[in-house]
């Protein structure tokens, strides 16, 4: 084999090599910067619920609703009712309903911290669910940003390796030529100047 050829498959090999060692070290930064990314995602754990925690969620499922509601305007009008009907000296809480008015503020002071707490609880919730889905789509980021790296990496040896072939073919020719241009002035067939060498490399 011609030294010239060797070099050829030599340089090949090498560009070969570098390639994928690029490759390589591209995959080994994305596997790291996955692997920092998923240390950072919570993983969901079963939630211990203390016995107030489990009355607040309870109280602020039924007073937020239809049921709830319905309720205690049925309790609001048989309380109106029922005075109203008693004998005068015999009303509990006669008009204007002063007691009423008491309990309906005790229960909108008790009832107001107790769902607030359930939805502290909820908005917490909240907030790491959205920091995992913040982490996720981070991780798929890089994901196609290292997809990028890759399709620019080959592209780039492709180009270069179209440009060195290019080159290697313009040297053959010319080798070529020589030797067509010796065989001919050894037989006598001609007798002109060489042909001038193109300035590609």
């Amino acid at each position: 084999m011609k030294p010239e050829k060797t070099k050829y498959i030599h340089n090949l090999l090498d560009t070969e090599n570098d390639h994928l060692k690029k490759l390589h070290e591209i995959v080994c930064q994305a596997v790291e910067q996955e692997k920092l990314i998923l240390e950072k995602i919570e993983k969901p754990v079963a939630e211990k619920l203390t016995t107030g925690q489990r009355i607040a969620d309870k109280v602020a499922r039924f007073g937020g609703s239809w049921k709830f509601i319905l309720t205690f305007m049925g309790i609001l009008l048989l309380w109106i009712i029922y005075n109203l009907n008693l004998p005068v000296e015999k009303r509990f809480d006669p008009y204007p309903f002063i007691l009423l008015n008491l309990v309906l503020s005790c229960l909108a002071a008790v009832q107001a911290p107790v769902i607030m707490m359930s939805q502290n609880r909820t908005e917490e919730k909240d907030r790491k669910r959205n920091e995992n889905d913040y982490i996720v789509n981070l991780k798929a980021e890089i994901e196609i940003r290292t997809l990028h790296q890759k399709m620019d990496l080959l592209l780039e040896e492709q180009f270069k390796k179209l440009m060195e072939a290019q080159a290697d073919q313009i040297k053959l020719l010319q080798s070529l030529l020589k030797e067509e241009y010796k065989k001919n002035m050894q037989t006598g067939n001609i007798k002109k100047a060489p042909p001038a060498e193109d300035g590609a490399a």
